[in-house]
């Protein structure tokens, strides 16, 4: 055997190799022999690692293929269940819905019945239950529909607008960068839920005695005629209008406090800029299509000169001609020393900066003296004194500059008592209109403010406190007269939160008591370092929420007298325990490519990473999940292809 191998010439171990059974042992054990040069290692390596990459990008590839598969087949079903033939038969209406009986005091047709009453079961039962009325379609109306409980209340809804909008974002609807219909949400399916109706019309004016709400519409034959709505709980959300300061040529401003005010500023500016493309326009032309003016500050003006920059930066740099770019100037006129002057100092110094960085003209403390349709007349007071006129030549003016009350509103004040030289509605602690029948008419929002006057309050406050009837109020009597000032006039805790030291401010006699004549100084200083809540959305949205909660607290507690038989329940017994508080969440605005926020004590500010906060924030704030995935497909739409250019 061994002279075999011999002769041979292999070893052993070599001749085991030659036997074919084995054969494919011999590439295994060659792949991972050491004795092959580096190269092929290498080659083998990378041919699996290629193997491994398109093994798992196969899998992903499937995967993909498998969930459009699914997408597809979900739409398919969808669309199958959905669109399908729907009859309606012998829907009984009212003759009432269809025929109104007339009365109240202009011999109107009173709306007692709505066409759908009678469309089913819960309808008919619904009909049975109090008339809840809600005038406006803004955040406070928001409010409360979104906080009612289903079925407590038969519910209207009044608005000359059959949406709600999202107010905030309207400066970027505006320019382009979102699209009106991703910021309306219709008044219809919200009030479904509560399976409420819809009047589009205008209240023009109220019979408080009658419970009847005058309303404005438009008929069939496009003529407006007028009809009574008859409530038994009255929420007046209607908002307000801009204010004028006796300004003239205000008729050539625009507004932004609507969809239709974003569309036609976004028509304008779209205008201005294709008319001063045209070889035919000559340079000075060109500058004056290409000025924009913001009157006013506060966070709507500055928010739109931010936008407007915005949009020259990132589309009109593109696809306009540069020239266009370089005329273009944007003024912002602001009659106090800074603008965003309710923030606090440093997010008002820092969106000056960027505005300086940027090339935003700022001019402070100016008033607007004169508009017409070609300038923009302002006065600066100088330091000397000396008042000093200028004119910015201009074909887009943007009126921005405080709020007056709506035409409703001020009819309300001119019918309730000592409410005719009021600036808005005067609601008590509970929102409930002062003068008014007690419980039976609310106003929110911009249309309204809480009362900060305690002095009508003495004699109540007295009689409370002054256990011993003496006439003077020692300490402890004091203590017990500030909780009731705090149940009355919530927003004066703080003015009052050091009771020991108040008391003795204003006892100059040193006797350890505050006379009467001591306490009503006390209460007139005290009233007027109590300021107004702002006129913004959150302050609205917080009192839409607090009457929903109040008021189906109230059902609840006349369902529970009902049940044992018992007369109505008292609407003041109800709520008095629990005023309306306002709880301040902070502010935000926008300022190009960055955003501030003003948080308390707390004030934040930056560039990209607060932008999308300032984002984040308004896009949860959406009424619905559809406004949602609308703004969410328009910000990815501007980022991706930039704003709409084109002129609808």
């Amino acid at each position: 055997m061994i002279g075999a191998t011999v002769r041979s010439g292999l070893r052993p171990s070599q001749r085991i190799f030659q036997r074919p059974l084995i054969q494919p042992q011999i590439s295994r054990i060659r792949l991972y022999s050491t004795d092959q040069p580096p190269h092929a290692k290498v080659r083998r390596s990378i041919f699996h690692r290629s193997l491994t990459v398109a093994k798992y990008t196969g899998y992903a590839g499937l995967s993909a293929i498998f969930g459009l598969f699914v997408l597809g087949a979900g739409i398919l079903a969808h669309d199958a269940f959905t669109y399908n033939d729907r009859h309606v038969e012998r829907v009984p209406i009212n003759p009432l819905a269809l025929h109104p009986e007339r009365g109240g005091p202009k011999n109107l047709p009173v709306v007692k019945v709505q066409v759908d009453d009678e469309d089913d079961e819960e309808m008919k039962r619904l009909a049975e239950k109090p008339r809840l009325v809600i005038i406006g379609g803004g955040w406070g109306a928001m409010g409360v529909l979104q906080t009612l409980y289903p079925g407590h209340y038969h519910v209207t809804v009044v608005s000359a607008e059959t949406f709600t909008t999202f107010t905030p974002l309207l400066p970027s609807a505006a320019v382009g960068t979102v699209q009106v219909r991703s910021l309306i949400e219709p008044l219809r399916k919200i009030v479904a839920r509560l399976r409420g109706h819809f009047v589009a019309g205008k209240a023009v004016d109220i019979s408080m005695a009658d419970r009847l709400l005058e309303v404005e519409i438009v008929n069939t034959r496009g003529v407006k005629e007028r009809v009574y709505v008859p409530y038994d709980k009255l929420v007046i959300a209607v908002g307000s209008t801009s204010s004028t300061h006796g300004v003239p040529g205000l008729e050539h401003c625009f507004q932004l406090k609507t969809i239709a005010d974003a569309q036609q500023i976004r028509r304008r500016i779209m205008d201005n800029f294709e008319l001063a493309s045209l070889p035919t326009t000559c340079a000075e032309e060109r500058e004056r299509l290409l000025s924009f003016v913001v009157c006013g500050g506060g966070p709507t003006g500055v928010e739109t000169a931010a936008e407007i920059y915005d949009f020259c930066q990132e589309d009109i740099m593109n696809y306009f001609p540069k020239a266009c770019r370089a005329d273009v100037s944007i003024h912002v006129i602001q009659s106090r020393e800074h603008i965003l002057n309710t923030y606090s100092e440093a997010i008002s110094k820092y969106a000056e900066a960027k505005f300086e960085r940027d090339g935003v003209h700022l001019i402070t403390n100016a008033r607007v003296s004169a508009v017409t349709p070609n300038h923009v007349i302002y006065t600066v007071r100088k330091e000397d004194g000396t008042i000093e006129q200028h004119s910015i030549p201009t074909n887009f003016t943007l009126w921005s500059t405080g709020i007056a009350m709506n035409p409703f509103a001020k009819r309300l004040t001119d019918l309730l008592p000592n409410q005719v030289h009021r600036k808005a509605i005067e609601v008590d602690a509970h929102l409930r209109v002062k003068g008014a029948p007690l419980g039976d008419i609310y106003a929110i929002g911009d249309c309204a403010t809480i009362e900060t006057a305690i002095v009508p309050h003495f004699m109540e406050l007295v009689d409370e406190a002054d256990k011993d009837k003496n006439g003077k109020i020692d300490f402890t009597e004091w203590e017990v007269m500030v909780e009731g000032i705090k149940k009355k006039i919530p927003m004066a805790s703080n003015h009052i939160s050091k009771v020991r030291e108040l008391f003795e401010l204003y006892d100059t006699d040193a006797d350890n008591s505050l006379s009467l004549n001591e306490l009503v100084r006390l209460l007139e200083d005290l009233g007027n370092k109590i300021t107004a809540l702002p006129a913004t959305a959150q302050v609205a949205s917080q009192q839409g929420k607090y009457i929903g909660r109040n008021l189906n607290k109230l059902s609840r507690q006349q369902a529970g007298l009902e049940a044992r038989g018992l007369s109505d329940v008292q609407e003041h017994k109800a709520t008095d325990s629990a005023p309306f508080i306002y709880h301040h969440l902070g502010m935000l605005a926008y300022i190009g490519n960055a955003a501030v926020f003003d948080i308390g004590d707390f004030a934040f500010t930056g560039g990209l990473a607060a932008m999308y906060a300032w984002r984040s924030i308004y896009w949860n704030e959406q009424v619905s999940a559809r406004t949602r995935a609308l703004l969410m497909i328009d910000w990815i739409i501007r980022g991706v292809w930039g704003r709409d250019l084109s002129r609808l």
